[in-house]
């Protein structure tokens, strides 16, 4: 008898962020286009968050795979220590165009997980560089910044950091300043530099995402890192999910009055297609690392970093985000959110509501704290799959952050599963 590819799958597959007791068989998807995806048996689900918020133009886009076989039959790969290539260059040069202006030099690293651990190893060897310990990270409660170690630090949701607690960095968490906390959280950033050695503030800039897409204004942000600057502390945007579009603008600190001292990149950088990522430093962090003495250069690398291939596929990607029409796509999402955000904050089960450019959500009315993993998640995790759409809540957060091409069609569709889930599953 011949096995599924899903059946398959469970004799050797270690899935990521998986409990195997609970989940054993996935759905295997064979094929994508635009915002919908095939599975084995031919059944359509429509991606509505972009597969981890990954993917801006849809599934098998052909103008990013034009672009890598193009690179992958000129030059698929060489190593970066010690040699550099066109791409990487030209990619820099547009990293200039679109980024704040302070952002002048970028390190090339894998994914989300490690632009922050050069972030946060920058920033500890600065000082260190300097003869100057400081030896502590800030950071907001209950954000993720990933699963490295460094990248585990300063990530305040337990359940993914807690069996390690005893090897991380030194981390001071502040409460993030959403509406009514914004004194506190102030008043603990201050606390926080007065009492410890900090070299720096790290912070999902705008919205927390695997928090549940916890939302706080731009002037807000702009008061915590002139604290920084006031007190020397460098800070730390992390736009691993925000950056390219998310938020209506290309970077969720284009909101902002002062910009951060380094970002994190990933993600929509490659439209979806090759890990990668960058972390990008003001030339003052650069310089902090140039030296007689070679102890003091950031020994911190990758295999892969500068992928000729992956770079050919950012330079595209940000290409096509600089065509008009992808805006124009990203604030009729957002129109379409507001516009459902009317009618279902109405609804008994929805506690609150929020929309920041192509990202929505919405708090289900729970009587007792949900977990990341709860019961009630995964029933609407399994309601949602049913019926054709990928929805990941956290907890009794139910988000969407789809591809920038979804049809209003797909669009108005994954609203109605939502409304029809509240309707049916008992909270």
């Amino acid at each position: 008898m011949n096995m599924t590819i899903s059946e398959k799958d469970s004799l050797y597959n270690w899935h990521p962020y998986t409990q195997h007791k609970i989940y054993s068989h996935f759905p295997a998807i064979v094929k994508g286009k635009d915002e919908f995806l095939w599975d084995e048996n031919g059944k359509q689900y429509i991606d509505a968050i972009a597969s981890w918020w990954v993917n801006p133009f849809g599934h098998s886009n052909t103008f990013i795979a034009d672009a890598i076989y193009k690179q992958l039959t000129t030059l698929e790969h060489v190593l970066f220590g010690g040699f550099t290539h066109n791409v990487v260059v030209e990619l820099a040069e547009k990293l200039v165009e679109i980024l704040p202006s302070n952002q002048r030099k970028f390190f090339y690293s894998d994914n989300g997980s490690t632009a922050v651990e050069v972030a946060i190893k920058a920033s500890l060897q600065f000082h260190y560089n300097k003869g100057i310990k400081k030896d502590t990270i800030i950071a907001f409660d209950d954000a993720f910044h990933g699963d490295t170690f460094g990248a585990m630090a300063v990530s305040g949701i337990g359940m993914f950091t807690e069996a390690f607690q005893d090897a991380l960095v030194k981390v001071v968490r502040i409460p993030v300043p959403t509406k009514g906390n914004e004194e506190v959280s102030k008043l603990a950033l201050k606390k926080a530099i007065a009492e410890n050695e900090v070299a720096a503030f790290i912070f999902e800039p705008l919205v927390l995402g695997a928090a549940g897409m916890v939302m706080y204004e731009a002037s807000e942000l702009d008061s915590l890192i002139e604290i920084c600057k006031q007190n020397e502390v460098f800070t730390i945007a992390d736009e691993v999910m925000t950056g390219f579009g998310k938020t209506g603008k290309m970077f969720a600190c284009n909101y902002l009055q002062n910009q951060p001292d380094m970002m994190c990149l990933s993600k929509a950088l490659t439209g979806g297609t090759i890990p990668m990522a960058i972390t990008t430093f003001t030339q003052e962090i650069f310089d902090g690392f140039v030296s007689d003495n070679v102890n003091h250069a950031l020994f911190h690398g990758h295999t892969f970093t500068a992928n000729p291939t992956g770079c050919a596929a950012a330079l595209v990607s940000i290409s096509l985000l600089k065509n008009p029409e992808i805006f124009e796509n990203i604030g009729k999402i957002t129109a379409s959110h507001l516009q459902y955000e009317k009618h279902i904050s109405n609804h008994p089960k929805v506690k609150t509501t929020r929309v920041l450019g192509v990202i929505f959500a919405l708090e289900v009315e729970v009587s007792e704290k949900q977990g990341y993993y709860s019961n009630l998640r995964n029933q609407f995790y399994n309601y949602f799959i049913d019926k054709g759409v990928i929805l990941r809540p956290v907890g009794n957060i139910i988000y969407i952050l789809p591809s920038y091409i979804i049809s209003e069609e797909s669009l108005q569709y994954v609203y109605s599963v939502i409304e029809q889930a509240l309707n049916e599953i008992p909270c």
